[in-house]
């Protein structure tokens, strides 16, 4: 990889499992990486050239670590919540940013980013008004059963499930205690099909790179149905791109994107999208490594590079992106974990033999204990499998192959793993 950048320093705002690989790509072009997070044990840190404890949170922190450092740019890792503080610290240097503080004020709250859509003709889950006084008229009003989630997190924290009154005051509390600012809302729980929109922005140019289905697990009654994978592309592409893109891109123009990538979440029930989820940020799935992988550019090599320079390098989006990924078909697989200690992990490290599997993000190793508060949202996860193939019948061979042979015990030799998503159902095979 060119080193044009040897010696430059770039601190990078928090240090998860999924900041690493951002890390690592920086450490490749010659940069002095430097992560902060709160958190003395976070795995990216031990990527880094240098690493500190000043939490994300903390601007005039990390402000005077940026100034301390004398760093050349800042970026923001895989966090929704840092994208706020990676603009005010960016502000107050005078380095380039991807974000501004309008488009922080959109995406930064889920109940902000929601009325901002319906503007546009972006539909978003119908929801039921509900304040922390929790007053009888409006408890009347709610038709179960409904997700209660804070408005400024992500990853399934705070989320959960209410089938009834009791079951929604305590979801109030839970989302309550996991909100920065204290909100939260309350919308329809919707059991339908889940997607992700994924966007690339270069000056100005708006390209939706993937579109895609999620799967996610039904295992863990009452809380937020974390994904098991997902399939490339959509087989609802061609009613989105008819029925909703035009008035996402609308959106994204109007609110000032000009360069960063983005994705959407949502569902499609009865020939209709309602999105649920953004972030304005690499997310944690990856589907950059896929775009990778099919179309030749790395996203993150984009985001580093723009903030060292302001610009996002010499790429054409209309030549390079390709929304129907050249004819390929690829996958996502993830391999979620009940509660308890991983004695012995099997069957992962086939992956590096098999020309089809392109990479895999590990969180959680031998040793390592899954928490109680990890069930029902993302810090479950074990490992993230990218699969990239020439057919859906390969693919969905693929799939199987993992699913049936990759297992997780614990120390009594019971199983953690969940299981996996109907792969022939999710690839129209049956």
């Amino acid at each position: 990889m060119e080193r044009e950048f040897e010696g430059k320093k770039l601190l990078i705002l928090g240090g998860n499992p999924e900041t690493t690989p951002l890390v690592e790509i920086a450490n490749s072009m010659g940069i002095k990486t430097i992560v902060s997070s709160g958190r003395h044990t976070d795995p990216a840190k031990k990527a880094a050239w240098k690493a500190y404890d000043v939490d994300g949170m903390d601007v005039p922190g990390l402000v005077a670590l940026a100034n301390e450092e004398q760093v050349d740019g800042v970026l923001v890792g895989v966090a929704d919540i840092l994208v706020p503080s990676y603009c005010k610290v960016c502000e107050a240097l005078n380095l380039p940013c991807y974000a501004t503080q309008q488009i922080v004020d959109v995406f930064a709250f889920k109940d902000v980013f929601k009325a901002t859509c319906e503007r546009y003709g972006v539909h978003g889950i119908p929801e039921f008004y509900l304040d922390a006084d929790m007053k009888r008229e409006d408890l009347d009003k709610i038709v179960y059963p409904v997700m209660v989630k804070p408005v400024d997190n992500g990853g399934g924290v705070g989320m959960t499930v209410a089938y009834n009154e009791e079951e929604l005051r305590k979801g109030v509390e839970v989302a309550l205690d996991a909100s920065y600012k204290k909100r939260f809302i309350v919308e329809k729980y919707m059991q339908c099909e889940d997607m992700g929109m994924y966007y690339t922005f270069k000056d100005g140019v708006c390209s939706a790179s993937c579109i895609y289905d999620r799967y996610t697990t039904d295992e863990q009654p009452g809380l937020s149905r974390v994904c098991l994978g997902g399939t490339y592309p959509s087989k609802h592409l061609d009613e989105y791109f008819s029925r909703m893109h035009e008035n996402a891109v609308r959106m994204f123009k109007e609110i000032g994107i000009k360069n960063g990538i983005l994705m959407l979440s949502g569902f499609f029930e009865n020939g209709e999208f309602y999105v649920y989820d953004t972030g304005f940020r690499l997310q944690g799935e990856a589907p950059h490594l896929l775009m990778k992988a099919i179309h030749g550019f790395d996203q993150r090599e984009m985001l580093i590079r723009f903030a060292l320079t302001g610009s996002e390098g010499d790429l054409d989006l209309a030549k390079d992106d390709d929304t129907y990924l050249r004819g390929k078909h690829a996958a996502t697989l993830w391999f979620l974990l009940k509660q308890g200690k991983i004695a012995k992990i099997e069957g992962l490290d086939a992956w590096k033999d098999d020309p089809c599997a392109i990479e895999n993000i590990q969180r959680l190793h031998e040793g390592d204990d899954v928490l109680p508060e990890w069930i029902g949202n993302e810090k479950q996860v074990l490992t993230r499998l990218y699969l990239v193939c020439d057919s859906k019948e390969q693919l969905a061979e693929r799939l199987k192959h993992y699913m049936a042979t990759v297992h997780v015990y614990n120390e009594e030799g019971e199983d953690l793993c969940l299981k996996g998503f109907d792969v022939d159902k999710a690839l129209g095979l049956k």
